[in-house]
């Protein structure tokens, strides 16, 4: 028996694992995951998987090396926005008034403001026209302008392919109507749109505007006169882990930009997740924030890293419970829904995915029991090499 666990140990090491001092039945789970690991064509990969129970690390291949990590950039996104901003936190949207009201006419115009909630529709908008009717607006001798003011007007994360503007996301604004949609189409005016479909909306509802929408911002003398709110936070991470929601990921950094550094910028933004990963000692070496999405080919994430922040998440219990409710679950939902299907994985992998033309992702927990992440880089990489890497490397976990 301890001949087959030094064995066990050197055929470990050999294969680049790094096995702390445990058990044999410890060094031979280390030599399984790297075993799964070996999947031709998988491009550069890093792995590291822990014990949640005490910290304790299973495997580790690469794990300080930072590697484009698709979509699990949006882990730290999700952390940063339940710690800072709170699983309740709800994102308002505003009519304000410049003028007055006499007689149900409103003298000058409305203001239609967005504080940067993705989800807002055409059906928040008929609620915002339900309130100024129930408040006495019959009329309004001005116009309707769309502010989009409290995030920047860059349309685009930094650095993005020129190609994912409009196929990857809609254009980013504080303020988008289903998803920046007028009249069946992705318009490049996101806040002329809204403000042009709530006009529309007014109307509809009873309340005559004299002059048409446009853009602008609400003066300081102007007043709350209808609002609207989000889902929770813990909704809205949810949704975008869910299905790898590009859009609600880069509007979600920017809320962070907005409400903790006072610009709403993805610059600002990736600011505050950098300090608020490293408040809960995250290692940073390595990484680089440069969007929410991780669309940009300059994100850089370790295994380290990505860990980190899935074990800051376990050990909150504030934020364990939304944080793990929004990543996937093997072969049942989200963007695992049609993968690790069948025993022992299915159910009991709960993991976000990442896939760009160069990387391919998975991290996440194991049976309420481990932590893991796994990272193939290429050029381009290999999707189906990766995932098949991926996969097995988390059923073995399952099976533990």
């Amino acid at each position: 028996m301890r001949r087959f666990a030094r064995l066990a140990l050197a055929a470990a090491c050999v294969a680049g694992v790094a096995v702390p001092a445990s058990p044999a039945g410890r060094a031979d789970v280390a030599l399984r995951l790297a075993r799964a690991l070996a999947v031709p064509h998988a491009g550069v990969t890093a792995a590291l998987a822990v014990d949640l129970a005490d910290g304790s690390t299973i495997f580790r291949r690469r794990d300080t090396v930072g590697l484009v990590p698709a979509s699990n950039e949006k882990l730290a996104v999700t952390y940063t926005a339940l710690a800072v901003l709170g699983p309740t936190y709800r994102i308002d949207t505003t009519v304000y008034g410049e003028g007055e009201l006499i007689d149900g006419v409103w003298h000058g115009d409305l203001v239609l403001k967005g504080f940067g909630d993705p989800t807002l529709s055409r059906r928040d908008l008929r609620r915002l026209a339900a309130q100024l009717r129930a408040g006495g607006v019959r009329r309004v001798t001005g116009g309707v302008l769309g502010d989009e003011s409290f995030f920047d007007a860059k349309r685009v994360g930094p650095l993005w392919k020129r190609g994912f503007y409009m196929t990857e996301s809609p254009p980013l604004s504080a303020l988008t109507v289903d998803r920046s949609s007028y009249r069946g189409r992705i318009t490049s005016e996101p806040a002329l749109a809204a403000a042009r479909a709530f006009r529309d909306l007014l109307v509809r509802a009873g309340i005559r505007v004299a002059r048409p929408a446009g853009t602008g911002r609400a003066d300081g003398g102007a007043f709350p006169l209808a609002t609207v709110r989000s889902v929770p936070m813990s909704v809205l991470v949810r949704w975008m882990n869910g299905e790898s929601d590009n859009f609600m990921a880069e509007l979600l950094l920017k809320q962070l930009g907005a409400v903790e550094n006072q610009q709403g910028t993805t610059a600002r933004g990736a600011a505050v997740v950098r300090r608020t990963l490293a408040a809960v000692d995250v290692p940073l070496a390595g990484v680089r924030l440069v969007d929410g999405s991780g669309l940009s080919p300059y994100d850089r994430l370790t295994a380290g890293a990505l860990v980190g922040i899935l074990e800051a998440a376990w050990k909150d219990p504030g934020i364990r419970r939304p944080f793990v409710a929004s990543l996937p679950v093997a072969g049942r939902s989200g963007t695992l829904a049609d993968r690790l299907r069948t025993p022992p994985a299915r159910g009991h992998v709960i993991a976000k995915t990442g896939t760009t033309d160069t990387a391919s992702t998975l991290a996440g927990y194991v049976r309420r029991r481990f932590a893991f992440a796994v990272l193939n880089n290429g050029r381009p990489v290999n999707t189906d090499s990766a995932r098949r890497a991926q996969d097995r490397f988390a059923s073995v976990l399952a099976a533990q």
